[in-house]
């Protein structure tokens, strides 16, 4: 079996990026089509249309996918002989195409959709088990929880009553106007497509500077809060007298710890006010006494009420103030909502109304968003391009970004600037612990042996490696070489995707 280090396998969809115009290259270095014309109709008439179409299958859908040139040398793993040499420059179109792989679905909806997916199979597989994950977490107490910011103004937004009909935003009968002279108020019934949703009722009364530190500072708050969680179900197995497990190490020594670890997947999601918030699956595992990394049913005494009160107590007790800033010399207090109002958690259950399934397609979905839902999307800023995007007297989502900006400028708080297209947050959207569930890199190594099965390679299914694959490869460009090229491409896998909803829909109802 070969082990290819040199090409992955995405997703199929969509068409070349917004302003995208092909890169021109010298006949020969990257295999160009120089002085020919764009148009589909010259590549569908050349004579290897079908050879290069099969040949960039793989990044079909990827709006802006990664071109290599370079050398693949298959080598002989027992001898260390090297069988053969392909050269880019003799394949179809001269390169190989990678997709790029970006989980933003506002970059590229192929990518982002099989991030999406293998998102989704992630967190599922820590809540009903498969994919090496053992089948018995599914009886393990497991909790969803949502993680919000406090307030740091009021802003517009969806209300309903306690029948769920939707109610006026902001109604008072003789509202005080702010220190600016604004009234704050507003009577409207927001639609879910109101450009005016989480915007501030005052842009000069909104906290734009704690805003921005909070949201570069959850990450450490959820470290935090996951810490605290730990504590208080330490406490309760030790109040009911369950005993601590002696432990074997891998050098062989013997220590004792606590019969319960928790394990956790979340995904970031941002408002649209510009604040992220957390939605978190937290899962209690036990301890087997010979194997760490066993993932075990919890002991007897232990359920999903006690998870449920020490995530509630956590999020209640847990906070931190951060380090000084001429703009705040105390330093900022980091904490989440108020209480009954920053956190919601709802039992995890295979019949009620949080099911292993909406939980992960919940996740999954919110796993490819960024800082869409503010209306801002743009790539990470310099001195170069930042007047492009930030106003302190400009749009809530320009001064957010101004905020940032400006609080950069101190030595200690640079990282700011880094992060200002995401306003200040700089944590992953997706994360989980090491224990709770696969890996993506599992994931997409199984996708790719799946597609050399599909594509009748006689060793993709033989347990060992018999031929290693090395690229020599470097970067030669990204996007696709011609408006033809993207159109035809991306079509194709428009068609083989229709193809295989179609034979799902019928393999479905034929069960």
């Amino acid at each position: 079996m070969a082990a290819d280090y040199t090409t992955g396998v995405p997703d199929q969809h969509t068409t070349a990026g917004p302003g995208h115009r092909p890169t021109r290259t010298a006949a020969g270095s990257s295999g160009a089509f120089v002085g020919r014309d764009e148009s589909a109709f010259t590549r569908a008439t050349t004579p290897d249309y079908f050879g290069w179409l099969e040949h960039v299958r793989s990044a079909a859908g990827c709006s802006h996918p990664i071109r290599l040139a370079g050398e693949v040398a298959t080598i002989d793993r027992a001898t260390g002989q090297l069988l053969a040499v392909t050269r880019t420059e003799d394949m179809p179109g001269g390169q190989i195409y990678k997709p790029c792989g970006n989980r933003r679905h506002a970059v590229c909806p192929s990518c982002a959709r099989t991030y999406q997916r293998d998102a989704y199979q992630l967190v599922k597989a820590g809540l009903a088990g498969g994919k090496g994950v053992p089948a018995t977490v599914a009886r393990h107490p497991g909790v969803f929880g949502t993680f919000t910011a406090p307030s740091f103004g009021p802003v517009h937004t969806q209300r309903t009553d306690r029948a769920g009909r939707p109610i006026p935003c902001r109604p008072r009968r003789q509202p005080q106007p702010c220190p600016h002279g604004v009234p704050m108020r507003c009577h409207r019934t927001h639609a879910d497509d109101d450009p005016a949703l989480g915007q501030p009722l005052c842009l000069d009364c909104y906290d734009h500077d704690g805003q921005v530190v909070w949201n570069h500072s959850a990450p450490e708050l959820w470290r935090r809060t996951t810490i605290a969680i730990t504590r208080h179900i330490h406490a309760r197995a030790r109040a009911l007298g369950l005993p601590w497990v002696e432990q074997v190490t891998a050098s062989g020594k013997v220590r004792r710890v606590p019969p319960v670890k928790l394990s956790f997947g979340k995904v970031a999601e941002m408002q649209r006010r510009g604040v992220a918030h957390y939605h978190a699956v937290i899962r209690l595992d036990g301890v087997d006494p010979h194997d760490p990394d066993a993932i075990v049913p919890p002991p007897a005494g232990l359920g999903v009420d006690d998870l449920a009160a020490a995530v509630e107590h956590a999020a209640a007790v847990v906070g931190f103030t951060t380090r000084p800033h001429p703009a705040q010399p105390a330093g900022w207090r980091i904490t989440w909502g108020d209480p009954g109002k920053g956190l919601d958690v709802r039992p995890v259950n295979a019949d009620g109304d949080v099911t292993d399934g909406k939980v992960a397609g919940y996740l999954a979905k919110y796993a490819t968003k960024s800082t869409e839902a503010t209306g801002h999307v743009s790539r990470r800023l310099d001195g170069d391009t930042i007047d492009l995007y930030a106003n302190e007297q400009g749009t809530h989502p320009e001064r957010l970004i101004d905020a940032c900006w400006t609080l950069g400028g101190h030595r200690d708080w640079q990282q700011l600037r880094r992060w200002a297209h995401m306003l200040g947050f700089g944590g992953h959207f997706l994360t989980k612990s090491r224990r709770y569930s696969v890996t993506f890199r599992i994931l997409r190594g199984a996708r790719i042996i799946w597609r050399r099965i599909e594509a009748g390679h006689e060793y993709a299914d033989q347990p060992e490696e018999t031929t290693l694959i090395v690229g020599l490869l470097s970067y030669a460009g990204s996007g696709w070489r011609t408006t033809g090229d993207a159109l035809l491409a991306n079509t194709a896998a428009a068609m083989a995707r229709e193809r295989d909803e179609i034979a799902r829909e019928e393999m479905t109802a034929a069960a």
